[in-house]
């Protein structure tokens, strides 16, 4: 055993200050390791995140555009014909542009990369040629036509479905007058190709190229860059042979020639060019670095690069390609969606550090009597300054680098750098806000200071200086965000000031209510003197007591609840862009249309599918033509009843439906609007006497609905339409709405399906309600080939860029956020407060207070601040989105589908506006209940002892 050493009397023993701390209060030290790890955590991972968003934006935008646009093709034509014939066949043979491919690789620049495994090379005809063999397909009794290509490495991106890959043999020049070829299955299937056909391809100043297939192919990936680059190697189409729609048409297709086999294109009169095509490979590309992608291709289109390709390929070579036109078409979506994410991720920053500021000023002030003992037994400034800075450095130096570690961990994709200085900053202000209060609050040494009463405190000037200028920058944010919105144009990332906006709302909030917060208790004060029992007036006497710095949750807490709602109401607004732009699309849930007509019964067979409540028909015509004039204008004609029911449903243009019914012409001349004839038979109405004659002068016009524009432009007046069969009606404008559910547009015309002819009132469209509607069931249940769409699926079809997926969840996550530090906050000083109200519900109840009053005046005492907390917040969530709603543009972020309709703007959202204030009024109570329980199954002598520790 170790000899005990005794300790010289007269020696000081130093007691370890941060150890003494930490065993003092482990709780404290906890609760400020969990704040600093959380908000490291939510710092750290936010940018990265973002990058991630951003990256797979940049990726699903070069892979959702056409492979011809996003391939760099390098062109060259064949050598002048000057050249011998040996050099001209030279430099179509495999190995010479196998040589110049590598050279074009070559070229290629990071942070451009090339898929190799979708790039290709090769040579063929410019020119299609017509082939005469019988037995080709002939829609119109015109000959087909084919191209020539030879392509490398055919057989590693197509297998045979029949027959084999074609071969070269022996060498092939210009004069040789048969080659082996292949063709792909839908060539084959539209213009009746077989294993064993022979083409003859027309030659120049020769006899024809007799090109035998011997297989047909089926692509391994026929969406790959491979085969999209050139399409027409993989699927014919249907050309029309002139520029008049009544030109014949013919099939163009492509033989696939062998590598080997290219300098026989040479004999034929189709122009042979040699290409070379780089896929790009944006995987690995992140998005930060667009402006060096956008670089390297300019470099390979008209820059450095464009002329290496030119010396190691040909001195005409062209290189073309529209992946800089698609990077430009995503910086311009991506610099649209950045401001908005700018104002979640600052404004979710700007809550954090408003708590983590709060924490610090809590413990100063917790500890105020201990560390003005400290200032005045002779610690200087620094020293105490330093003690507390090491104290809190050891708790939130590790909580913060966990945090770190985590972020990393859950989003292992994005950049390191911003992710560390996020996280490097959340804890050094952690460690910075209790030493720098502290500094700030003991500047001068001093035992005792007056009470400051929540009520008797006056503001300072440097406060009121402070607030004044708060109030300047923050009504400067929101004038910048009405008057400009988010983002001055395309290409700038938003304004950091006018993306704090809501937070400067919420900020000039919280200051207003911490000055009027005495009034209400004044008041309520006066109001409770006469009431018989002193809890209540105990209750409000220890509220108007409150220090001033107690107070300050009320800015956490503001901001917070600002900050949730401000979320909220743009998610809100997000889905109900998303909500009517479908509807605008569809009409209903559910849309089934055919141009030609549907099946008799269709409507009938669609209403016994599962999930459909209600059809409603109508006969839509696109060729209707006021006044018989040259503009048409798309005409539906419905039943005014069932019609009238769905635009009530959908709130789509809503209409009383007798508007719309049509009158019958009774023999002397009134109408009646139950559409009955009477006695003299008279004809039905707004129809004329005869198919194709002019609208008759005794006709009845017929109501419609209207869009504003047709209104505008034909007026109120009865005219005439000419429809589509050539009969001819006369309508008169009775309603104007600015959409309808049967009709996609801005431009509409609808009637009463009663007063056309039979032959116009054919239904084309199906309308239908419900819920859980399966397209295909709808589609069978129809008969034929209609379209049909759902509003489910092309609410879906709107997100679709991550872009635009990562701004929603960011948004989902600062109303988390926001929620979460606002209960935070209040439970940062409902604890900062529970020793005091421990120690005062002792000392009464030695005077006779029972549990029950104990518990009804924590709860009192409490709820003054959470109730103008929780008021002020919604009021203030509700001012923000009134405020900054025309600054705010949400239809980028709602509707970056191309075609979509619809404008985005925020909406109010209850439950973000509300629920997180209950919630701080729910968690105000429970605490406050807790603690009176607790009180009383302590002794009171525990509680009262000397020495007691508040």
């Amino acid at each position: 055993m170790r000899p005990h050493r005794r300790t010289p009397l007269g020696t000081r023993v130093p007691a370890p200050w941060v150890r003494t701390r930490l065993r003092v209060a482990p709780g404290v030290a906890v609760g400020l390791a969990l704040l600093v790890a959380v908000t490291a955590f939510l710092a750290a991972v936010c940018p990265r995140v973002v990058d991630r968003a951003e990256d797979a934006g940049l990726r699903r935008a070069v892979a959702d555009a056409e492979a011809r646009r996003t391939t760099v093709q390098v062109a060259a034509p064949q050598l002048n014909p000057g050249f011998s014939p040996e050099r001209r066949e030279a430099a179509l043979r495999p190995g010479t542009l196998r040589r110049q491919y590598a050279a074009v690789l070559g070229e290629v620049r990071r942070p451009l990369a090339a898929d190799r495994a979708q790039s290709s090379y090769g040579v063929r005809t410019a020119t299609p040629l017509a082939v005469p063999d019988a037995g080709l397909a002939r829609p119109d009794n015109v000959p087909p036509r084919v191209v020539l290509a030879a392509q490398n490495d055919l057989a590693g991106h197509a297998r045979p479905r029949s027959g084999r890959l074609p071969r070269a043999t022996g060498t092939v020049t210009a004069t040789t007058r048969a080659v082996e070829a292949a063709v792909t299955t839908e060539t084959a299937e539209h213009l009746r190709i077989e294993v064993g056909s022979v083409i003859h391809v027309p030659g120049a100043d020769r006899a024809p190229l007799a090109v035998r297939v011997t297989g047909i192919l089926a692509p391994r990936q026929p969406e790959g860059a491979y085969w999209e680059a050139q399409p027409l190697l993989r699927s014919p189409s249907l050309v029309r042979d002139g520029n008049s729609p009544a030109a014949p048409t013919y099939w163009l297709g492509a033989l696939l020639l062998p590598p080997q086999a290219a300098p026989a294109m040479l004999g034929t009169s189709g122009n042979p060019v040699r290409y070379w095509q780089v896929a790009p490979d944006t995987t690995r590309t992140p998005a930060h670095a667009l402006p060096e992608l956008r670089s390297a291709v300019a470099t390979l289109e008209s820059g450095p690069g464009h002329g290496r390709i030119r010396d190691a390929v040909d001195p005409d070579a062209v290189t073309e390609t529209d992946l800089d036109t698609v990077l430009d078409d995503y910086e311009d979506l991506r610099s649209r969606i950045a401001p908005l994410v700018s104002v979640a991720a600052l404004g979710t920053g700007a809550v954090a550090l408003v708590v983590l500021l709060m924490a610090g000023g809590l413990a100063a002030d917790r500890r105020r009597a201990e560390l003005g003992l400290l200032r005045a037994r002779g610690a200087s400034l620094p020293g105490l300054a330093g003690r507390l800075l090491a104290e809190t450095a050891v708790v939130a130096v590790p909580a913060g680098a966990l945090g770190l570690a985590a972020a990393l961990w859950a989003v292992p994709h994005g950049r390191s750098a911003y992710a560390v200085a996020a996280a490097g900053t959340v804890t050094l202000l952690a460690c910075l806000a209790l030493p720098v209060r502290a500094a700030a609050r003991h500047r001068t040494a001093h035992l005792h200071t007056g009470r400051e009463d929540v009520v008797s405190a006056r503001p300072s000037r440097r406060r009121t200086v402070a607030e004044l200028t708060l109030l300047v920058l923050a009504a400067g944010a929101v004038e910048a965000l009405r008057r400009r919105g988010t983002s001055e144009g395309a290409g700038t990332r938003g304004d950091a000031l006018v993306s704090l906006a809501p937070v400067l709302v919420a900020v000039i909030a919280a200051l207003v209510l911490v000055r009027l917060h005495p009034l209400p208790l004044r008041l309520l004060t006066r109001a409770t003197d006469r009431l018989r029992g002193a809890v209540v007036s105990l209750a409000l006497a220890r509220t108007s007591r409150t220090s001033v710095s107690a107070v300050l949750p009320l800015l956490a807490l503001l901001t917070a609840l600002t900050t949730a709602a401000f979320g909220g109401s743009v998610t809100a607004g997000i889905g109900a862009a998303r909500d009517h732009a479908a509807l605008l699309t569809t009409g209903a849930d559910a849309r089934v249309e055919s141009t030609s007509g549907l099946r008799a019964g269709a409507a009938e067979r669609v209403r016994g599918v599962p999930g459909v409540e209600e059809v409603t028909t109508a006969a839509l015509t696109l060729e209707a033509k006021p006044h018989d004039g040259p503009e048409s204008v798309p005409l539906a004609a419905v039943s005014p009843d069932a019609y009238a029911r769905l635009a009530d449903r959908v709130h789509l243009g809503a209409f009383p439906a007798r508007t719309l019914t049509a009158a019958t012409t009774t023999p002397d001349g009134s109408a009646r609007p139950d559409g009955s004839s009477g006695s003299g038979g008279s004809a039905r109405p707004g129809r004329s006497s005869g198919s194709g004659g002019s609208a008759g002068s005794g006709a009845t016009p017929l109501p419609a609905l209207a869009s504003s524009a047709v209104a505008h432009r034909y007026g109120t007046a009865p005219f005439p339409v000419r429809l589509a069969d050539g009969a001819h009606v006369t309508v008169r404008i009775a309603l104007v709405r600015e959409s309808t559910p049967a009709v996609t547009g801005t431009e509409f015309l609808v009637v009463d399906r009663s007063g056309l002819p039979s032959a116009a009132t054919r239904p084309t469209t199906l309308l239908v309600t419900g819920s859980d509607l399966d397209a295909t069931a709808l589609r069978r249940a129809a008969g034929g080939s209609p379209g049909v769409t759902v509003r489910a699926q092309e609410r879906a079809a709107y997100a679709h860029s991550p872009l635009q997926t990562g701004a929603e969840h960011l948004y989902t996550a600062a109303v988390a956020a926001g929620a979460g530090y606002a209960l935070l906050a209040l439970l940062l000083a409902l604890v900062r407060a529970a020793p005091e109200r421990v120690a005062l519900l002792a000392r009464l109840r030695t005077m006779g207070l029972t549990r029950a009053q104990g518990r009804r005046l924590l709860i009192l005492e409490s709820l003054p601040q959470a109730l103008l907390a929780a008021a002020g917040g919604t009021l203030t969530g509700w001012a923000a989105v009134r405020l900054l709603s025309p600054g705010i543009d949400l239809t980028t972020l709602a509707l970056a589908a191309p075609g979509a309709a619809g404008v985005g703007h925020l909406r109010t959202d209850p439950v973000s506006l509300l629920l997180p204030a209950l919630a701080v009024l729910l968690l105000t109570v429970a605490v406050a209940a807790v603690q009176a329980w607790v009180t009383g199954r302590r002794g009171s002598v525990r509680e009262l002892r000397v020495g007691e520790r508040t």
